[in-house]
């Protein structure tokens, strides 16, 4: 983030550093799924680690210049996802230039997120992040690593991510479904206990997001 925010300098776009969007892609997937997920995030992170979001949630493409207006930027959806030439090259310099990507599988497009991450970094392999990293240790203790929120096909969650000069800079999990936990709770019905830990996971991903 730091290395993000010396490019934006001190220019009105510093404003939205406090702000966390939802990515907007082509290819046919239902990016705007989950729709009460982030702004449930950010008041649970205001109310428990001393952020300051703003609970309205903001859409950015991911060709768009605005991309770096965003120290955090979430995806999701079910289906197929294509990354334009630009969209690529956007995302790649974002990302190399302190940017966060969390992409969160809402079950059905892992086939082809996996091709279009390997279209924005071909020289780098998605790797599993170990329950020792950090973003698993703090503001709350994850000591197994990614928590299960939902079942989809009954696997153990998954933490997969791009790491570059040794930070995370993209966060992909897959068989938990996160955003699902964000959600309002009648939309799932999940319990509380099921909620607060996505939630509290959720709140570790922005914290790594916006301090490292």
């Amino acid at each position: 983030m730091k290395k993000l925010l010396s490019i934006l300098l001190l220019t009105p776009a510093l404003l939205a550093a406090q702000e966390i969007a939802v990515l907007k892609y082509s290819g046919g997937g239902d990016w705007y799924g989950n729709p009460t997920s982030l702004p449930n995030l950010a008041k649970f992170c205001n109310q428990n680690i001393n952020t300051k979001i703003t609970a309205k949630t903001s859409t950015v493409e991911a060709g768009s210049a605005d991309l770096f207006s965003y120290a955090f930027v979430h995806m999701t959806g079910h289906g197929n996802v294509v990354f334009s030439d630009n969209d690529i090259t956007n995302l790649r310099n974002y990302l190399t230039s302190g940017g966060f990507l969390h992409i969160d599988d809402n079950y059905g497009m892992d086939q082809y997120i996996r091709r279009e991450i390997k279209k924005i970094f071909p020289d780098k392999e998605l790797a599993l992040v170990p329950a020792s990293h950090e973003i698993f240790k703090g503001p709350f203790s994850f000591p197994q690593g990614l928590p299960k929120i939902h079942e989809h096909d009954n696997k153990a969650p998954q933490a997969w991510g791009i790491f570059v000069e040794g930070r995370l800079v993209l966060l992909y999990t897959l068989e938990t479904d996160l955003g699902d936990g964000w959600e309002d709770a009648e939309v799932h019905n999940d319990p509380l206990e099921v909620r607060t830990k996505a939630l509290k996971m959720g709140a570790n991903i922005l914290n790594y997001a916006f301090n490292n």
